[in-house]
């Protein structure tokens, strides 16, 4: 049995055992919602039109330190500065949508740019494979 109050999310795999049992919607492509919270330099948390409550987004493909970790205050307020209280579009791979903890694995776009990328190219965050 699946516990959908700790982990919202459904794996690639559960899907095809827990789909028709969970309470709300599973993410499976892209969709717009607002940045309620950034919680580091990667994560952030978003409240959708189609679920009521938020969840986080892990920003894929990147890494940024932790909040205890040297640079990890600085890349967490860069992100608040960009994004915070804005909607923006997340993309998801259909094929690689849940990551570690359970968390919904994505790129945010923000007015077209990719945080993801921006956060690289600023100094915030490194690639993550």
């Amino acid at each position: 049995m699946h516990n959908f109050k700790t982990q919202p999310e459904l794996s690639n795999t559960q899907m095809q055992f827990y789909y028709w049992e969970s309470p709300h919607k599973q993410i499976t492509e892209d969709f717009t919602a607002k940045v309620i919270r950034v919680i580091d330099g990667d994560t952030v948390r978003v409240k959708w039109v189609e679920r009521d409550f938020d969840f986080p987004i892990r920003m894929s493909f990147i890494a940024a330190p932790e909040i205890k970790e040297s640079g990890g205050p600085q890349s967490k307020s860069w992100l608040e500065q960009q994004i915070l209280g804005e909607d923006v579009l997340i993309k998801i791979n259909p094929r690689n949508r849940i990551g570690k903890f359970g968390r919904i694995l994505g790129e945010i776009i923000f007015l077209g740019m990719s945080m993801n990328q921006l956060s690289m190219d600023s100094g915030k965050s490194v690639r993550f494979q």
